[in-house]
Formats: C-alpha cells, structure tokens, sequence
C-alpha cells in the first residue's frame, strides 16, 4: 500500500473511532464501548432464574424491557413476543458463548449514533441469533468479537432517519467464521465486516440501503447467492484477500457510486455467475488485484443495461475478464484515467466475451467471431475523458461525433482494450432462487422482456439457438 493510501485509510478509520497500528492489522477491541445492558422485566428474571443450557420460552405478549443474558441459554419467542426498547438504549445484549436468541420481535432502540444503540449486540462466541424481525432500530445484529456465530432468517429494517443518520442494518467486528445467511436489511446503512476471516454471507436481501455488503480487511470471504437491489452500492470490497462473489443478483444500486460490485486493492478475488443488471457501473476496479499473486478473475457474469459496464481506473492491472456477457451496456468498458487497458486480458484460449456491439460476423459458424472485438468509436473515446458527454448519448450529436470518426480514420482514438476471441452468443449464468417480491417480479420482468427481445434478433439473425436464462443453466 503506498503512502497515500495508507494516509487515506487512517483517516477513514479515525473517522468512525479506529485506528489501527498499522493499516492491515486489526486493533484489539473497538474503542467505542458499548454501555452495559442490565436485564429487567419478566424476561428479565427468567433469565436469572434459568440455569445454563436452559431453554426458555417467551409467551406472547408486550415486553418493555432490556435484556442481559450472561449464560448459555436458549431464548424463544415463537414469533409473537416482542421486545420494546422504548426508544432508548441497546435492546439485547449477549455477552456469554453459545446463546440461541431466536423467533422475537424486537423494537424501538435509542437513536445515539454516538453510542451506537443496538437491537442485538452479541459480545461472545457462537451466538446464534435467527428468525427474529428487527423494526425502528439504529443499529440492528452487531457482533464484536464474537466467532463461530450463526445470523439467519431475520429481518432488520432501520428508524425512519434521514441515511447520514442511520446505523448499521448488520456489522461484525473480528467475528470470524460467523455464517450469515438468509437474512433480510432494509432502510439501514451498511451490512459490514470488519476484520473477520472465514465469514460465509449467503441468501441475504438488501434494499434501498447505502452498502448492500460492505468488506473492509476481511480475508476468505464468501459471497453467494444474495438479491443486493436498489442499494447506493451493491457490494463494496476494501483492502481484502481471498474473496470470491458468485451466483448474487446485483440490480439498480444507483447512489452516487451507484456499483454493482466495487474492489479497492482486494487481491485473490473471483466475480462469477452473478447477474449485475441496471447500476450505474456494474464493477468498477481500483488497485485490485493489488498484488501479481494471482489474476483477479471476472467470469461468467452478465453485465446488462448498467450505465457503464466495468470501470476500470489506470491502477487495475493484472485481470482476468472471459466468458461474460456485455449486453447493451450504455459505455461497455470505462477507462477513469488516462491509458489503455494492456495490462489486463479479456480472452483466454480461445474464449472471449460476447459483446452486443460487437460487428463482426461468424463465417464458419464456430462461434467465434472472425475479427477482433475492439473499442474505437471517436464517441467513446470522448466519454473517456468527459463522462458528462453520456447526455448526448443516442442524439444526433453522437451520430455527429461517430460520422467524423468513420470519414477521417485519422481521428479515431486507439483501442483501450481488445477481445481477440469474441463469442457470437451469450454464454449461461447460474444462478439460485431469488426471493419472490413485488418490486422483485417487476424488475425482473423488465429484464426478461428486455433479454426476450434481444434473442428474439438473435433467432431473426439465424445464429445458432443458445439458452440465456436469469434464473439458471440449462
């Protein structure tokens, strides 16, 4: 990491009240400490009361309480005991191992950004904190140091506040290997991982929240088959190891970065099988890979109606792209700086991508495009260097710029990168379930239209038949 970098990730860390020895080793306790949740109310004493190992079970009902549990219990709730915080405090807090919280609804935290207050907070290891609907809340699942935890089947929806106000919908602090699975955030800031390895995130829903899934410092990671919609940024990858993102749905996350998938120096990193659809970038690319040790591998993916398909900035070296597909993509490939893309590849063997733009032709019926596949259109190159130009996109304008580019060849800018094996069909996507919603059906039958109409000119072309299918291979 150079001096800038390094500078730029201490502030960021004092920012929020950590700072680190040294920018990748993690500090020994976060410093903001959590206020000490005393039990109180008819849960309360069942907790005293109850031995470890006990389970206990919550009738239904009204509990304006919070609550401590400092021994290994069981806590049930059936799905129709609801704990209210009323509006001040932390709600829940775990601080002794293996704790099963489970089946409550819990609500109305304080709103102290400065103390952070949480729904749950669980400060020992193998909690396992699932099926529990979280509502008006700041923070919402924090884990700190709590290993070996399972965080599944819950809901968590943030306080009606404007985005700079809110908390984090979900944040593990130096929790490795904790299992994050089938849960849904909504309305919050962040799902994050803060220094922790191992972790498995899989089958989550995040919508309309800052970062769907937020990675800082945290080594062999697991993403797979998560719906990140209508987010700032779908997934946010920084200074990571050993990351691999597969079979996730990254849809219409158009904040001010408004990525699909985002890597600032993340090394060791796979992008695959995942459907990165109507963002404003699809993946964008910094620093990353940061080290030679291995090319970072984007495969497989479908990058379709984003603004701009991959950005990459002049510091993304070393990648692998092969195997996806740029389907109608308003800038295909985006080059943030000055610069060519050399030091990165888009064909390996004899598989490239499959390009909608592409407009060469397949004589021999290999599937195989006869000619290279190239950027060199006088009006790309000039969105390069001023992407304000994109309102001009499809305008005579354009038609203008693209004119002057053909009659004067002299004109035309040198490629920023070339496909020299372009495939002439799209390749499958594999993909799990997705979570049936309204909002979820709607964008995904505007996608199918779209993708059906696209096919529909394949079919009218005579290329050979291909299956492309959201949902899966075939």
């Amino acid at each position: 990491m150079n001096t800038r970098t390094a500078i730029s990730v201490m502030l960021v860390l004092a920012v929020v009240g950590l700072a680190p020895a040294q920018p990748h080793e993690a500090p020994t306790a976060i410093q903001r400490a959590p206020e000490t949740v005393r039990s109180t109310g008819v849960i309360g004493r069942l907790i005293e009361r109850a031995a470890p190992g006990d389970t206990i079970i919550v009738p239904p009902g009204v509990y304006r309480e919070h609550l401590r549990l400092d021994k290994p219990l069981t806590l049930e709730g059936g799905g129709k005991a609801v704990i209210d915080g009323d509006g001040h405090g932390d709600i829940v807090e775990i601080s002794a191992p293996d704790v099963t919280f489970r089946g409550f609804i819990v609500r109305n935290t304080g709103d102290n950004l400065d103390k952070e207050n949480a729904a749950i907070r669980a400060l020992a290891p193998r909690a396992t904190i699932e099926h529990n609907t979280l509502t008006d809340i700041l923070f919402g699942i924090d884990l700190r140091e709590a290993p070996d935890s399972v965080i599944r089947g819950n809901v968590i929806g943030g306080k009606p506040l404007d985005p700079a106000r809110r908390g984090d919908g979900l944040r593990l602090w130096r929790s490795d290997r904790a299992l994050v699975e089938g849960n849904t955030l909504h309305d919050g800031r962040d799902a994050i991982l803060w220094y922790s390895k191992g972790v498995v995130a899989r089958g989550n829903t995040s919508r309309r929240c800052r970062y769907g899934l937020h990675l800082m410092f945290s080594d062999d990671v697991l993403i797979e088959g998560n719906t990140l919609e209508g987010n700032s940024v779908g997934v946010y990858l920084m200074y990571s190891t050993g990351v691999e993102v597969r079979g996730n749905r990254l849809l219409a996350n158009r904040g001010p970065s408004g990525y699909g998938v985002g890597l600032k120096e993340t090394d060791r990193f796979t992008l695959r099988d995942n459907y990165i659809a109507g963002n404003r970038v699809g993946i964008y690319l910094d620093g990353s890979p940061f080290t030679q040790a291995q090319p970072g591998r984007v495969t497989l993916n479908t990058l379709a109606f984003n603004d701009v398909g991959m950005t990459f900035l002049p510091s993304a070296k070393g990648n692998l792209v092969t195997e996806n597909n740029f389907i109608d993509n308003l800038n295909q490939v985006f080059v943030a700086g000055r610069g060519n893309l050399d030091a990165n590849r888009f064909w390996e063997g004899d598989r490239g991508n499959f390009w909608t733009d592409y407009s060469g032709y397949d004589q021999d019926r290999d599937g195989i495009g006869d000619f290279v596949h190239d950027s060199t259109t006088l009006f790309d190159g000039l969105l390069d260097r001023e992407p304000k130009l994109r309102l001009f996109l499809f305008s005579p304008a354009q038609q203008a710029v693209e004119f002057v580019g053909r009659a004067l060849p002299t004109m035309r800018p040198e490629p920023k990168f070339v496909d020299e094996v372009p495939l002439m069909r799209p390749v499958a996507v594999t993909l799990p379930p997705a979570p049936r919603t309204a909002s979820r059906v709607m964008l995904i039958a505007g996608a199918g239209v779209l993708v059906g109409v696209f096919l529909s000119v394949l079919a009218a072309a005579r290329l050979p038949a291909c299956v492309f299918e959201i949902g899966g291979r075939s």
